[in-house]
């Protein structure tokens, strides 16, 4: 079957105007202005688009597939994420990774689920590692979990500046990432180190001291919660002037707001005021990792948990409020993502890449269609295509 996209106004992310667009096993055949000779034809299903924008489909990089947490003992574990979770929020590729808790939770689990995502029509991706290190793997070894498992891209989230992480050594970090790239060598993946920034007074630090030393290059890294206050996030503006990849998390709080993260949107418009290259910024939910709130002495008072709804807000945000291009803001979870991980299929509406649309309405912004390999998963904003068990 095929199907075809008729007369949506097209952002690839750069506006390619009012045309069509043609797909058919799972891959985008044809986007061209008036494809008319296709609606006839009885293998063709027709979907008018009147009003209404195409995005590529969105990737969230950094997600607790199979749940985070656990800082506040087992009852804190968050649960692992819907199928529907995802697509309803225009998310038609993740990222998975493990969170704080890595001996509860493990790469067993968090390819499963992986797997069990794709099953399901989605595309999903995991890091290989874990908070702490020694990092937990499949194999043993990170080069090798790389080389030999599909869904591994790369090495994370591995935490730096955090009171919750293993105080890693600068030996023992290059050592991690030098692995990363050679994995991603030999397989022909991206072999990134996927960093958490804790709010530790270090920042960037280690990052720019591996940089310095050694051979590994800038565009290895991707720092993740770099806007979580704003003596890191200035830090990371200019890490990223210099080259570097930054990405922001979306989900929060009105505490962590209180408290100085500066707002994902808000961020996204202040780099590009101040010059960074607008391929070099990334957004991700963080969705179903805990928000976890500690007094001035590092007890656990309470969490919150990430919502991967709130990356497309993000970009709403930045679009309607802080007038941000649209170009520019949707790149951030389409293009750039799928660059800086070398997901090839990914992030453009183009021919021969992958058929995973976001349908939206031009007035408001608000999802109505989302369609991934060819495949509808929500019409008129509602998913389509449930869970195994809903």
């Amino acid at each position: 079957m095929m199907l075809l996209l008729k007369n949506c106004e097209i952002y690839s992310p750069e506006y390619l105007g009012k045309k069509d667009i043609l797909m058919s096993g799972g891959k985008i055949l044809v986007v061209s202005e008036d494809l008319n000779k296709y609606a006839q034809l009885s293998e063709v299903t027709v979907l008018e688009c009147d009003k209404q924008m195409a995005f590529p489909g969105f990737v969230d990089s950094h997600v607790h597939i199979c749940g985070g947490g656990g800082e506040g003992g087992f009852k804190t574990r968050t649960p692992e994420i819907k199928m529907t979770d995802l697509t309803a929020a225009g998310v038609t590729t993740v990222v998975g990774c493990l969170g704080t808790d890595g001996m509860g939770r493990n790469m067993a689990n968090l390819i499963s689920k992986a797997k069990g995502l794709k099953e399901e029509g989605l595309s999903a991706y995991v890091y290989t590692g874990s908070y702490q290190v020694p990092v937990r793997t499949l194999t043993g070894d990170v080069v090798k979990d790389i080389m030999f498992i599909d869904e591994v891209i790369g090495v994370g989230e591995i935490a730096i500046s955090d009171h919750r992480s293993s105080q890693p050594s600068k030996e023992i970090l290059t050592k991690l990432v030098a692995d990363a790239r050679m994995g991603g060598l030999l397989a022909g993946k991206a072999g990134v180190a996927h960093m958490h920034l804790g709010s530790g007074k270090a920042m960037l630090d280690i990052i720019n001291e591996i940089i310095r030393e050694t051979e590994l290059p800038r565009t290895q890294f991707h720092p993740t919660h770099v806007n979580q206050n704003p003596e890191l996030f200035s830090c990371a503006v200019e890490y990223a002037k210099e080259g570097g990849y930054v990405d922001f998390t979306t989900s929060t709080t009105p505490q962590y707001i209180a408290e100085g993260e500066v707002k994902a949107a808000e961020a996204l418009k202040i780099c590009l005021e101040k010059g960074v290259s607008k391929r070099h910024i990334t957004f991700s939910s963080d969705a179903q990792g805990s928000l976890p709130c500690f007094d001035e002495n590092g007890e656990f008072e309470g969490l919150k948990i990430g919502r991967v709804s709130s990356l497309y807000e993000s970009v709403r945000e930045a679009i309607m409020e802080l007038n941000v291009e649209i170009e520019d803001a949707i790149r951030v979870i389409t293009e750039n993502p799928a660059n800086i991980l070398q997901l090839k299929n990914k992030g453009r509406i183009e021919k021969g890449m992958d058929a995973d649309i976001v349908l939206v309405d031009d007035r408001n912004y608000e999802i109505q269609t989302v369609i991934s390999k060819g495949i509808i998963m929500c019409r008129d904003g509602a998913p389509v295509i449930g869970d195994m068990f809903e």
